[in-house]
């Protein structure tokens, strides 16, 4: 059963019998109401000249949305993504430059918004943290790899050797010339 059949059957049972085309009609309503306003949401944004709108799109790219995180501004369906996107259009509409645009979203909301945040003391770990890693698990590495050659292992005396041989024998002999 359908969701309009299931609202009109449940509405119909509290209502008389000769309400029926009046329940139909308010589902209907109501679904084509819901379906409209959700469209009219997703519409709420206004278009630029191609010119600029393709200058929001590539700026939009290098922005990172605060809500989705790991998502460009220009593809976030988020609402936060649309409102940015809308003042960015406003600002280009103002004849801002797109530094002066990036600028005033990363004063409004730090570095985190720009995909290449600048080098200064904030980001230095962002920057250099990977390289350090890197350096420290290089040293660690060669350290092991040196402790490695240090240890000598002491020559088997030759009588030993000797021994090990005669039971190697010993024991291909007594299996065979098996190699399993």
């Amino acid at each position: 059963m359908n969701l309009h059949a299931h609202c009109a059957a449940a509405l119909q049972r509290l209502c008389l019998a000769k309400c029926e085309g009046l329940v139909t009609r308010l589902c209907r309503w109501i679904v084509w109401s819901t379906l409209l306003l959700g469209a009219v949401v997703q519409a709420t944004e206004t278009r630029l000249p191609d010119a600029q709108e393709t200058r929001l799109r590539e700026l939009a790219r290098e922005l990172r949305c605060m809500v989705c995180q790991n998502e460009a501004l220009a593809e976030s369906h988020a609402p936060l993504a649309a409102d940015l996107r809308e003042e960015i259009r406003t600002q280009i509409r103002a004849g801002m430059s797109n530094q002066e645009i990036t600028a005033y979203l990363v004063a409004r909301y730090g570095d985190f918004v720009s995909y290449r945040p600048p080098v200064n003391g904030r980001t230095a770990f962002l920057w250099f943290g990977p390289w350090a890693v890197l350096f420290l698990l290089l040293v660690i590495l060669w350290s092991f790899h040196k402790q490695s050659r240090r240890k000598n292992i002491p020559p088997v005396p030759e009588q030993k050797a000797h021994e090990i041989q005669a039971a190697y024998r010993s024991l291909k002999h007594k299996y065979g010339d098996r190699d399993e």
